[in-house]
């Protein structure tokens, strides 16, 4: 597998290209997109082949989502109280929600996998797609700031935000 400067494989940087185009933010350091699509499998692996695993962006673009669409919802929806800004926010962040973002990213054709994780199918385990999109908004944070991250998350979720039927039973605790 030949790979490029940033440790990606080079048959797959038009693919980095597009999913940068897909989320309307150009990377300043392609290493860190790099590491949020690198799962712990491939990481451990191809020691020194990779710019590490994704697992810590993924800690952190998750703590990025909650704060960046608790301020969306508030602006969003100012009469509502605490616990009906909870569910909201819960029904957009949940592994369900965060895959389908994923896939029409396209993600799965981009998660660096390990062997036995591809094999078992792995990059279409909604919880890798969502783990990998949560990844790559830590990684935005990272790379330009909370503002930009923000502005990234909004783009996405918005057309979820706008169509969600809000008036629909909340079934499940996230």
């Amino acid at each position: 597998m030949i790979t490029s400067q940033a440790g990606y494989p080079s048959e797959l940087q038009a693919k980095l290209e597009e999913l940068q185009n897909n989320i309307a933010y150009r990377f300043q350091n392609l290493n860190l997109l790099v590491r949020a699509l690198t799962h712990k499998s491939y990481d451990n692996e191809n020691p020194g082949r990779s710019e590490g695993h994704n697992e810590v962006l993924e800690f952190l673009g998750d703590a990025v989502l909650d704060l960046s669409l608790g301020h969306y919802l508030i602006g969003k929806f100012p009469g509502d109280e605490e616990g009906s800004l909870s569910k909201k926010r819960a029904s957009l962040v949940n592994e369900s929600t965060l895959s389908v973002i994923a896939g029409h990213l396209g993600l799965e054709e981009l998660i660096l996998l390990g062997r036995g994780e591809k094999t078992s199918g792995g990059s279409r385990k909604p919880r890798l797609l969502a783990s990998a999109l949560e990844a790559v908004l830590g990684a935005v944070f990272l790379d330009s700031g909370f503002d930009q991250a923000s502005q990234t998350i909004h783009r996405l979720f918005a057309p979820r935000v706008e169509t969600q039927d809000w008036s629909a039973d909340f079934v499940q605790d996230y």
